[in-house]
């Protein structure tokens, strides 16, 4: 129907169904909502005990691969969330992140939590300009 919001939902074809009632992104109002990514492995395999810059590496390539199914680049992100489970983590992650995204530096919060689902140790999620 004329003026209803175009909201389109995305799920990477090469990336893990969604382990709840939603989407691994979102487009609406010319952004791109990426929903918390975990370092779940393209096959559904989930590895909690895996070192944690495993992990981060596996998140970052999760949420990439959300955001390119969206039509955007790693450049288009604006706005970054990480979670963590142990802030002593942030030192390898800002390393990790710094080599993935190069000279883009978008606003980035990085929160420590007590637990993420399945025992993970990092989640991350973004917003970022659509096409």
């Amino acid at each position: 129907m004329a003026g209803e919001p175009q909201i389109r939902c995305v799920n990477p074809a090469d990336a893990a169904p969604p382990g709840g009632h939603y989407s691994h992104a979102v487009t609406a109002g010319g952004f791109v909502f990426i929903s918390g990514q975990l370092p779940v492995l393209p096959c559904g395999t989930h590895a909690p005990e895996a070192y944690f810059a495993t992990q981060a590496n596996q998140a970052l390539a999760n949420l990439f691969a959300a955001l390119a199914a969206a039509g955007a680049s790693r450049q288009a992100i604006v706005k970054v969330t990480v979670y963590v489970t142990d802030i002593a983590d942030w030192p390898v992650f800002n390393a990790l992140y710094a080599q993935a995204m190069g000279e883009h530096r978008p606003a980035r919060t990085v929160v420590p939590v007590p637990v993420l689902h399945h025992g993970y140790r990092i989640e991350i999620d973004a917003i970022a300009l659509a096409g």
